[in-house]
C-alpha cells in the first residue's frame, strides 16, 4: 500500500470529462503523476474517453500506469457513445480501477458510492413522466440511476462518505451554462438520495461551463470538478481539485448496524 500522505487526513484527487483519444498518450501523464504524489486516491467523473472506444480506453489505462495509489472512476455519456460501455469499463477494471455503477467501495474507512446519473432537468423544470413513450422512457433512465445511487448509498457502513457521478444532481453547479441544455446536464432526482442518506461531499463532472461549488437543499457540498472547469477556473493550479476528510481510528469507522 502507498504510504499515507498525511497521518491526521486522507486526500481525494477528483477529476471528471478528460475525454481521452486515441493519440493521447504522454498527454495525462503529469497530471495523473502529480495526483499521485499529492492525494491518496483518485476519483475520476465520466467522460474519461472521447468516443467509449476500446482503443480509448487503452490509452487511458496506460496514462494511469503512474498511479499507485487507489483509481475510482464512474463511467459518463461520451463512454457509452460507441455502445460498448462494458468495454470501457472493463479495459480500466483490468489495469486496477474500480468503476462504480451502482456500486460501492472503501478506501482508508471511507464509503464511495458512484453512478453516471443522467439528465431531465432541476425542480419545477424537471421533465415529467407524461405524454409520449419515449418521454416516459427518458425519465424512467433518470429515475433508474437515481434509484441505484440509493441503493449503493443504503450499502455503505462507513462514516465517511463519498458519492461519485457523472451528471449534475444540482442546479448550482451547472450555472454558467446555456440555460437551455440545463435539462441535459443533471437531475434533480440525483439530489433526492443524497439528502436520505448521511454524506460528506458530492463530486460530478459533465458541465465544462458550469459552476465549482454548491450545495444539495441538505448542505452537502457538491463539487463540478469538470477537467475544463477546473483549468479556466484555476489557471495556476493542477487541473484536479484536491478534498480533505480527517482520518478516524480504526475501531471508529464503522457504525453500528441500524
Amino acid at each position: 500500500m502507498p504510504t499515507p500522505k498525511s497521518s491526521s487526513h486522507i486526500r481525494f484527487a477528483a477529476v471528471g470529462d478528460i475525454h481521452v483519444q486515441k493519440d493521447a498518450g504522454g498527454t495525462l501523464r503529469s497530471l495523473f503523476a502529480q495526483a499521485n504524489e499529492e492525494a491518496d486516491a483518485l476519483l475520476l467523473c465520466g467522460d474519461l474517453t472521447d468516443y467509449g472506444t476500446e482503443e480509448e480506453a487503452r490509452v487511458l489505462a496506460e496514462e494511469l500506469g503512474a498511479v499507485h495509489i487507489p483509481i475510482v472512476a464512474v463511467l459518463g455519456n461520451h463512454d457509452y457513445e460507441s455502445g460498448t460501455p462494458e468495454v470501457v469499463s472493463g479495459t480500466l477494471a483490468h489495469a486496477g480501477v474500480r468503476v462504480l455503477d451502482g456500486s460501492v467501495c472503501e478506501i482508508e474507512g471511507v464509503g464511495i458510492a458512484g453512478v453516471k446519473g443522467f439528465g431531465g432537468g432541476f425542480g419545477r423544470g424537471a421533465l415529467g413522466a407524461w405524454g409520449e413513450p419515449a418521454i416516459k422512457l427518458f425519465v424512467q433512465e433518470a429515475l433508474n440511476e437515481a434509484m441505484k445511487l440509493e441503493s449503493a448509498l443504503a450499502k455503505l457502513r462507513t462514516r465517511r462518505r463519498i458519492a461519485l457521478l457523472h451528471y449534475a444532481p444540482v442546479v448550482g453547479t451547472v450555472e454558467g451554462e446555456p440555460v437551455e441544455i440545463f435539462p441535459f446536464l443533471g437531475s434533480s432526482r440525483l439530489e433526492d438520495p443524497l439528502v436520505r442518506y448521511p454524506i460528506d461531499a458530492v463530486f460530478h463532472g459533465h458541465a465544462h461551463r458550469g459552476t465549482l461549488r454548491a450545495r444539495t437543499i441538505s448542505g452537502v457540498p457538491v463539487y463540478n470538478v469538470a477537467k475544463p472547469l477546473l483549468q479556466r477556473s484555476r489557471p495556476d493550479a493542477a487541473p484536479f481539485f484536491l478534498y480533505e476528510l480527517p482520518r478516524e481510528p480504526a475501531d471508529a469507522r464503522a457504525p453500528s448496524a441500524p
